[in-house]
């Protein structure tokens, strides 16, 4: 796992692209403390930059950028596959123990295809200084980020956008992804919330020479999940076969040459990820965080309980009010710009617990989205279930659940009655597509909620355009429903399990994620996989013998929810906090939100209050502090840090 760099120009000097190439790894030094690397070429205007966490081949031989002799890499993430590659390539053909040279060797002998033979997480950039041609490609799912920016016939990429600032002519707000990001809290396809900085879509790469520059920012897709049911196989071959490929997939992400640990929530997917990496690595440990006030807010004993089953120690951080207020601007900073929920204060906090203890953790992201764990999924077959019994077609095909059928699932929307009230205040019984997204819609109900609709830039129709994606035929809305998360969501879930481990120097695995699962799960009937609404029903029927009993037949699940509204009303400091940055907001011009009355914060959803404090955090961060805006600075100080340097090679 590291940070990754480089420059593609037409017009610099040799000492121009050094400087610029340090100071990228510069910004990105957190993500890998044990070395730093630059390669340059002054004949093609060419910069590559690195720095390095060391999980696989610790010795010199992994060092990066990293050349064949012909081309030059840096590589971010893991190649699980790696051995089985070696041995397909030839081990003559390596000169180190690292995963990392798989993707040079690979790419010399299957060009691109070598993209379909990678089982991991990744982005990565190869130059090719004969062809004078830059490849550059990501993860199939997005785990690993991949941003670039091109302005005055310059092509420069990083592992966070924060690396990309200092070299626009300007850094502005990108109005199409804070729309985005209004609606959903998250930007869809290429977009970020900065101006003229995109990122590489998952399962993408982008390949180009600096004698067709102009096509360098045409993505080319090279992954996509096919839904294409299996009707051949009973259930009990799907249940044994997601087992063998779980346990696969946990074999190969155990693979480090450094002790591995893991989050444990208490939920099903981190606490089946945990207990089975546990049984693979004898020196695993876990890690878990709770809020032990106010009440209501720990789930810890959860945890307890999974390290319990699997017999591993369990480290526990406790989280306060005072711990929010510490690390929250430091939480909006590594985050490059804000993104998903609540979630990332509780992460940050726990991988920094985990990054003293180990490089590595495994985690359960991906589960719910795979597997129908949200509450929302329930909530809209429930909706389409009457319609179907109101006008006779609820049994109109097998995986179109009945209202009957979900009678013993409705237990499970206990608590979620002001979900329900405000979904069905927007409606009901209209087409399938956009219920679904009224229900993912954050804004609807806060604020924000004009201002998104009466935007130039629609928001819901490219949303409705994801959830009507071709490549899901099958007709299922379980299928639409946990696809569109799969695309949308799950990515802004992976920023976030990316900046919040690597700002502390943790590499985080997400074992669910891997494709040959993926591919597997899209092909299960969705009877089998949400039959009578049952949330994860698959999963459990699979794997749920392995967790305890307290975790397989809870019904609380919370999902890791923060107390803010409630230390809001509780906590001067905390309250004062977030008066003082929603009154900073009124004042912005550029801010697009019509601010509560900051005397009574009641009425104001958890996640609008979080949205709208993390944009003005975001706005003071990267666009009003001196030492922060002006990042050209950073190009006029001569004394940029460098740790550890391997041979600059130029």
């Amino acid at each position: 796992m590291c940070g990754i760099s480089g420059i593609v120009t037409r017009q610099a000097r040799r000492q121009e692209l050094e400087l610029e190439i340090l100071t990228m790894n510069y910004l990105q030094s957190h993500r890998g403390p044990d070395a730093e690397g630059i390669w340059i070429d002054p004949a093609s205007n060419v910069a590559l930059g690195h720095r390095r966490l060391s999980i696989i081949d610790l010795e010199e031989s992994g060092l990066q950028p990293m050349t064949d002799g012909q081309r030059w890499l840096v590589f971010n993430g893991e190649i699980y596959n790696y051995r089985e590659l070696r041995s397909e390539l030839g081990e003559e053909n390596f000169r180190s123990q690292s995963d990392s040279e798989v993707i040079l060797v690979g790419f010399d002998r299957w060009g691109p295809e070598v993209l379909q033979k990678l089982r991991g997480m990744f982005s990565f950039a190869i130059w090719d200084p004969k062809e004078r041609r830059l490849f550059a490609a990501r993860d199939r799912f997005g785990i690993k980020p991949f941003y670039y920016s091109f302005s005055s016939e310059t092509f420069r990429f990083s592992s966070e956008a924060k690396a990309l600032l200092p070299f626009g002519d300007s850094t502005k707000v990108s109005e199409t992804g804070l729309v985005d990001y209004m609606m959903l809290q998250l930007p869809l396809g290429q977009t970020t919330l900065f101006e003229g900085i995109n990122q590489l879509l998952p399962g993408h790469y982008l390949d180009f020479t600096l004698d067709n520059f102009s096509k360098m920012q045409v993505q080319r897709c090279y992954w996509e999940v096919e839904y294409e049911r299996d009707f051949d196989h009973d259930e009990q071959y799907f249940l044994e076969h997601l087992e063998a490929l779980f346990d696969e997939s946990i074999d190969l992400h155990c693979r480090s040459d450094v002790p591995i640990g893991g989050y444990v929530s208490g939920g099903i997917d981190s606490s089946l990820v945990s207990i089975a990496a546990s049984e693979a690595s004898s020196d695993f440990i876990g890690f878990t965080g709770k809020f032990e006030e106010p009440p209501g807010y720990d789930e810890s004993q959860y945890a307890v309980w999974a390290s319990e089953k699997a017999d591993f120690e369990l480290f526990q951080c406790s989280m306060t009010p005072q711990d929010f207020l510490n690390v929250f601007p430091k939480v909006i900073y590594h985050l490059d710009y804000p993104i998903a929920g609540p979630g990332s204060f509780p992460q940050y906090m726990v991988s920094e617990l985990a990054s003293k203890h180990r490089k590595v953790v495994l985690g359960g992201q991906g589960g719910d989205e795979i597997f129908g764990g949200y509450t929302r999924y329930l909530v809209a077959y429930l909706e389409q279930a009457l319609k179907g019994a109101i006008n006779g077609t609820g049994d109109e095909a097998n995986f179109i659940l009945s209202y009957q059928s979900l009678n013993s699932s409705l237990q499970s929307l206990q608590g979620y009655e002001p979900m329900l009230s405000s979904f069905w205040s927007k409606g009901l019984f209209g087409p399938r597509d956009e219920r679904y997204i009224d229900l993912v819609d954050r804004s609807s109900g806060t604020p924000v909620a004009d201002w998104v609709k009466d935007s130039d830039y629609s928001a819901r129709e490219e949303a409705l355009k994801l959830f009507r994606a071709e490549n899901v035929e099958s007709g299922s809305y379980f299928d639409e429903m946990t696809h569109f998360d799969f695309k949308s969501l799950l990515p802004g879930l992976l920023h976030v399990e990316d900046r919040v481990s690597m700002a502390h120097g943790l590499e985080a695995r997400v074992p669910f994620l891997d494709h040959k699962i993926i591919e597997f799960a899209a092909t299960v009937p969705s009877d089998i996989k949400f039959k009578d609404g049952k949330l994860k029903r698959f999963l459990i029927e699979s794997l749920g013998k392995r967790l305890p009993d307290q975790i397989l037949q809870r019904k609380d699940k919370m999902g890791f929810p923060v107390p803010l509204d409630v230390w809001a009303r509780s906590n001067p400091e905390v309250n004062s906090f977030i008066l003082d940055t929603l009154n900073s907001a009124k004042n912005r011009d550029m801010f697009p939100l019509q601010i509560p009355n900051t005397s009574n914060l009641d009425k104001v959803p958890l996640r609008a209050l979080w949205g709208m404090i993390s944009l003005e955090i975001w706005f003071q961060t990267f666009f009003d502090r001196p030492a922060i805006s002006d990042h050209k600075a950073l190009l006029r100080n001569s004394d940029i840090p460098v740790t550890n340097m391997h041979e600059k090679i130029l």
